[in-house]
C-alpha cells in the first residue's frame, strides 16, 4: 500500500496532504467515477451498435493504461458520447470485425503526433468548430436514440433519422408495448433532470446510475415487454482484428474514418483536459503526453477490439468534485469497472435498452452549446455561423466531412480577417509623373478584387509606380494580378499619349 501511496503522491494532490488522507480521498472518488462511468460504458456501447461488454473494456483500459501514464493527473478516460455516430457508422459499414483496426490505427496515430509535438496544435482548432462538432453530433445522437426509446431500429443517415421522425410517433401511438419503453426512456430522462436537484441524493448516487437503477427497478416490478440490453461475457466479446480486417486499410473510406476517429477523439481529449485544468489546483496538462497517453489507450482498445477512447469530461468533473487528488482515482475506477465486468455480467442483462437511450438523449443535449449560441451571435457572428454550418453539416453528410467543413470555414475566415490590404497613393499633384501606389498589409486572393476596384478607380491618364515593399504577406495569385494590372494599365496610358501626340492641334 505504501508503495502505491509513494507512486501517486504529488501527481496532482495538494501540498501538505497526508500520503493516507490523499488516498482515501482517492479512493472514495474512484467509486464515484466508477458508479458514474457505468451506465455510460453500457449506452455508449449500445447506441454504437456493439455488444455492451466493449464499452466496459474501453472504460477498463481507460483506468488501468491511460489512468497510469503522464498527462493529465485528474481525467478520466473511456468511451464517449462525443465518438457514438462515427462508431455506429464505422460498424454498419465495415463491421465490428474491422472497428479494432480503426481504433489500433488511430492510436498509434495519436502516439506518433504526441511524440512529434503536435499535442499543443491541437489548441489550436476553432472553438467554434469543436462546439459545431460536439453540436452536430449531440443532434445525431438525439435522433437515433429517439428510436432506441421506442425500441424501434434507427435509419442510417442522420437526415432519415430526423425526417422519419413523424412516422416513429405515428408508429409509438399505436404500440402499447412501444409507449410502455417511451415511458421508461422518458422517465429516466425526467430523473437525470431533476436528481442533482437532490443534493443528498445526488452526494449518495450519481444521476446516472439512479436513473437506471430506478428504471431497470420499475420494469422489472411492473414486468414490462420491453427489450433488455444483451449479455455476451467479457472474454465473449472481445474480438481482436485478424490480417482479414487490416486489408480493408487500402480502402478509402476506412482511411477518412481513421483520420476523424484521430482527430475528433484527440481534440474532444485536449479540450477536456483544459477544462479540468480550470477544476483544479494541481499539475497542468502536458498535452504532448497526454495525446500519447490517450494514444496508448487507443492502440490498446484496437488490439482488444473494443470501443475508442477519450477523455471525457462528465467523469473527469465527477473525479474532481468528489475530491481526486491524484491519478490513483482515475486507475482504480479501472478496477473497479473489471471487478463488476469479471463478477456481474450478467447484471447487465436486466438494464432496459429504452433507458440507455434516456441517458444518451440527455448526454446529446447537453453536448448541444445552447447556453453559449446567443452571446456568441451577438458578439463573434462569424464564429457562431462556422458553429451552426459544421453541425448541420454533420447530420446532411457524415462526422468526418462535417468536420472538414467546418475547418474550411474557420481557415477561411481567419484568412479573409487577417489579410487586411491599404493602398497609399502619392504624387497626384505633379501631373508630369508616375503615380506612386505603395500597398501595405496582407495581400491574398481573398483580398483581390477589392484591390484592384481601388487600382482602377485611379486616373486612366496617368502612369503608375506600383510599389509592393510594404507588403507583409502577398500570395502568388495576387502578385500576378498586381503586375498582370499594372502593365496593363501603364501600356494603355502610353498608348493614350502616343496617339494624342499623332493628333495635330
Amino acid at each position: 500500500m505504501r508503495n502505491l501511496l509513494d507512486r501517486f503522491r504529488g501527481a496532482g494532490g495538494t501540498s501538505g496532504s497526508s500520503g493516507a488522507g490523499t488516498f482515501r480521498a482517492d479512493f472514495t472518488a474512484s467509486l464515484v467515477v466508477f458508479l458514474v462511468a457505468v451506465p455510460l460504458c453500457v449506452g455508449v456501447a449500445v447506441a454504437s451498435g456493439v455488444p455492451a461488454e466493449l464499452g466496459l473494456i474501453t472504460g477498463i483500459v481507460g483506468g488501468l493504461v491511460t489512468g497510469l501514464l503522464p498527462g493529465s493527473s485528474l481525467q478520466v478516460s473511456g468511451p464517449a458520447a462525443g465518438l457514438t455516430v462515427l462508431v455506429y457508422e464505422a460498424v454498419e459499414q465495415y463491421g465490428v470485425a474491422a472497428l479494432g483496426v480503426l481504433v489500433l490505427i488511430s492510436g498509434l496515430l495519436q502516439l506518433a503526433m504526441g511524440a512529434l509535438g503536435f499535442g499543443r496544435w491541437f489548441r489550436a482548432i476553432s472553438v467554434a468548430v469543436v462546439q459545431g462538432m460536439l453540436a452536430g453530433i449531440g443532434l445525431v445522437l438525439i435522433a437515433g436514440q429517439l428510436y432506441a426509446l421506442a425500441d424501434a431500429k434507427a435509419p442510417s443517415s442522420g437526415l432519415d433519422k430526423i425526417f422519419s421522425i413523424p412516422g416513429l410517433i405515428g408508429d409509438v401511438a399505436g404500440s402499447a408495448d412501444a409507449l410502455k419503453a417511451v415511458a421508461v426512456g422518458a422517465g429516466t430522462i425526467v430523473v437525470l433532470v431533476l436528481w442533482p436537484r437532490f443534493r443528498q441524493g445526488a452526494k449518495v448516487l450519481p444521476a446516472p446510475l439512479a436513473a437506471v437503477a430506478l428504471a431497470t427497478a420499475a420494469t422489472a416490478i411492473f414486468d414490462l415487454p420491453i427489450a433488455r440490453v444483451e449479455v455476451k461475457g467479457l472474454l465473449d466479446a472481445i474480438q481482436p482484428p485478424g490480417g482479414s480486417e487490416f486489408q480493408a486499410l487500402a480502402e478509402v473510406g476506412v482511411i477518412g474514418t481513421v483520420l476523424a476517429f484521430t482527430l475528433i477523439a484527440s481534440a474532444e481529449s485536449l479540450f477536456s483536459a483544459a477544462a479540468v485544468d480550470r477544476l483544479h489546483d494541481g499539475p497542468r496538462t502536458d498535452y504532448d503526453k497526454e495525446l500519447m497517453a490517450q494514444g496508448a489507450g487507443n492502440a490498446v482498445c484496437g488490439v482488444l477490439g473494443a470501443l475508442p477512447m477519450t477523455a471525457v469530461i462528465v467523469r473527469s468533473s465527477a473525479n474532481v468534485q468528489a475530491g481526486a487528488k491524484t491519478k490513483a482515482s482515475r486507475v482504480l475506477h479501472g478496477v473497479w469497472l473489471l471487478v463488476f465486468a469479471v463478477l456481474f455480467p450478467s447484471a447487465l442483462g436486466v438494464i432496459p435498452v429504452a433507458t440507455l437511450a434516456g441517458v444518451l438523449v440527455h448526454a446529446g443535449w447537453k453536448l448541444i452549446p445552447t447556453k453559449d449560441l446567443v452571446p456568441l451571435w451577438k458578439a463573434h457572428r462569424g464564429e457562431a455561423i462556422i458553429l451552426l454550418v459544421t453541425a448541420g453539416a454533420i447530420v446532411i453528410t457524415n462526422m468526418f466531412e462535417g468536420v472538414i467543413i467546418g475547418l474550411l470555414m474557420a481557415v477561411v475566415k481567419t484568412a479573409w480577417e487577417t489579410s487586411h490590404v491599404h493602398v497609399e497613393v502619392s504624387g497626384r499633384e505633379d501631373a508630369g509623373r508616375p503615380l506612386h501606389v505603395r500597398v501595405r498589409g496582407n495581400a491574398t486572393f481573398l483580398r483581390l478584387p477589392k484591390l484592384l476596384d481601388e487600382l482602377e478607380g485611379l486616373p486612366r491618364e496617368r502612369e503608375v509606380e506600383l510599389d509592393l515593399t510594404g507588403l507583409r504577406h502577398v500570395d502568388h495569385a495576387c502578385e500576378m494580378a498586381l503586375a498582370t494590372w499594372t502593365e496593363r494599365h501603364n501600356a494603355v496610358v502610353k498608348r493614350g499619349a502616343a496617339l494624342e501626340e499623332r493628333v495635330p492641334a
